[in-house]
């Protein structure tokens, strides 16, 4: 009796934590609503984060993107090697077939000619955590 409760409590926590996927890019959306993004200059950018978003799940990848007047033109995604391959260039549109801007580092949403979606996150321009203060303990003779 004892045996199977346990097989089953131990089942059931296998199971719930399974189902709590771990959204990538709502983490990122997250720390960026709370601290905030220094201005995306125009340049290439190397070290950011591409957001796939496909129905309810997520998965975010490395990639550099290229921004020209302050909207991304190019975007390219990085293989575990460390080499980049372009993945779209001069397409980049959002859903008003407009050309994708940013705000608070990071653009709207993107949508390839083949109808996927995704987000650029530009990790290297979130601000730092504020400070915290430190605090003390009191002498326990008061």
């Amino acid at each position: 009796m004892k045996k199977s409760l346990l097989f089953s409590l131990t089942l059931l926590l296998s199971i719930s934590a399974f189902s709590q996927s771990d959204d990538c890019f709502k983490k990122l959306e997250e720390a960026f609503t709370k601290r905030g993004s220094y201005t995306i200059a125009d340049d290439m950018h190397r070290n950011v984060i591409i957001s796939f978003f496909e129905g309810e799940n997520t998965s975010c990848v490395s990639g550099k993107v290229r921004v020209e007047n302050g909207v991304i033109v190019s975007v390219f995604l990085q293989y575990k090697d460390d080499t980049y391959e372009l993945y779209m260039d001069k397409n980049v549109y959002n859903a008003k077939k407009q050309p994708p801007t940013i705000s608070n580092g990071i653009s709207e949403m993107i949508i390839t000619p083949t109808g996927e979606k995704f987000k650029v996150v530009f990790i290297d321009k979130l601000k730092p955590k504020a400070k915290s203060y430190k605090t003390v303990q009191l002498p326990e003779d008061l």
